[in-house]
């Protein structure tokens, strides 16, 4: 026969149980009926000591999320602390700073800075016209492509790790390697405040925040990090939250995306893509076998992947089979979900200064700081023809097929002068 102790325990548990299912599920009916969860910070208020650092005053609004979170994650014993998403056991932040070589190469320009203002209507017309595009093609059953007609619940937990989530202002951004990712992963540092500066105090300005710690992991709260806080509540939580906050994403045309990645990882002394992809590719491909072991050795010796090679290995048929896609070459479609995600902001490389004051001004935050700006050494869509002028025509048309999707559904012409 059950003691009392027992059965009152077992109630316990179920009242407990009862007590999340039933936050979950008004949250998901009527959240956005009484909850802004788009909040912005707060100049007036001071910030307050919180385990001796410094966070953000609490708000009513960003209390509501963070409430939800906090509830969950220590009931079912699956939350991520701070000093967890760090790779901390004391929940501090960590303290970092270095420079980039990448970024010193190419430097920024800053010859817009102050002249948006005027395209910010203009835009606004534009941003409509790109969702209705992206709409109307994921809707268009005779336009086809691999992963389109899953559902978000058939999209493994490893494909959504470049959503990025940040609960203080309700926002998510999908991000694209060569598509100033890391400028915009920089802006969701500053607004989730994640990473604390050397003076202990979360960053404020984007471009102060290192370029090595914005592209690691542990500086992001990401979809597939869900399991960890949420467990088997966290695919739920996702659509919550996909429902409830600003979802954005940047894109640009297929082709320069390509030859971006290449000019990056390949044409500048970068130790790992050289060891993971070039040296490797030069071996299958083309029988070098004294290919030397590091970076150095071989731009020293002139041994460097060509592009041509590189596109040949793109569409090896054998590359995705061994390995997906690196992400800076993989399609966007693949990357963000576009037809299982219900973007409230597309914007485009092309555009990137208007896009991102436009983005700013919609979210409430641009009193806080500029987006940094462009790279001067930009790669531009007029070097197509010269990139692709030695590669062959029926390599550029099965490359165009490769990377169709990303052009149709994204408004980018067909390069028919390519093809």
């Amino acid at each position: 026969m059950m003691t009392r102790s027992r059965l009152f325990c077992l109630l316990t548990a179920l009242g407990s149980a009862f007590m999340i299912l039933f936050i979950i599920v008004y949250w998901d009916n009527v959240g956005t009926a009484n909850f802004n969860l788009h909040t912005s910070f707060s100049k007036s208020l001071p910030p307050q000591s919180v385990e001796g650092r410094p966070t953000v005053a609490p708000t009513a609004e960003n209390n509501v999320a963070s409430d939800v979170d906090e509830f969950l994650d220590s009931f079912l014993n699956f939350g991520t602390t701070v000093g967890e998403l760090q790779g901390t056991k004391t929940g501090k932040l960590p303290i970092r700073g270095s420079s980039s070589f990448e970024e010193n190469v190419r430097g920024y320009d800053w010859s817009t800075k102050g002249k948006l203002e005027e395209a910010i209507l203009e835009q606004e017309i534009i941003q409509q016209e790109r969702k209705l595009n992206l709409r109307k093609f994921c809707e268009n059953s005779s336009f086809v492509f691999p992963t389109k007609e899953r559902s978000f619940d058939d999209i493994p937990n490893r494909e959504l790790d470049h959503l990025i989530v940040d609960d203080r202002h309700g926002v998510i951004y999908c991000y694209v390697p060569k598509v100033a990712c890391t400028n915009w992963k920089r802006v969701m540092i500053v607004l989730s405040e994640s990473l604390l500066d050397r003076k202990g105090v979360p960053y404020q300005d984007p471009l102060q925040i290192p370029r090595e710690d914005v592209h690691n992991s542990s500086s992001h709260l990401t979809f597939n990090k869900f399991w960890r806080r949420y467990g088997k509540f966290s695919r739920h939580m996702m659509k919550i939250k996909l429902k409830k906050y600003t979802k954005f994403l940047f894109v640009r045309d297929p082709f320069v995306r390509l030859i971006s990645a290449f000019r990056s990882k390949f044409e500048l002394e970068n130790e790992d893509f050289y060891r993971s992809f070039a040296a490797p590719i030069l071996k299958q491909y083309f029988n070098q076998t004294n290919v030397p072991t590091n970076v150095v050795d071989a731009f020293s010796s002139g041994t460097k992947l060509s592009f041509s090679q590189f596109i040949q290995y793109l569409l090896d048929e054998k590359t995705e089979e061994q390995k997906p896609f690196n992400e800076h070459w993989r399609q966007i479609y693949r990357l963000c979900h576009p037809c299982q995600i219900d973007y409230d902001f597309v914007g485009k490389l092309e555009t990137l200064d208007e896009d991102a004051a436009l983005l700013l001004r919609q979210l409430n935050i641009d009193s806080l700081f500029q987006f940094p700006p462009s790279y001067k050494n930009k790669t531009a869509s007029s070097w197509e023809e010269d990139w692709f002028s030695k590669i062959p025509l029926s390599w550029r048309q099965k490359l165009y097929k490769l990377y169709e999707a990303d052009f149709v559904l994204f408004g980018y012409n067909k390069p028919d002068n390519l093809l």
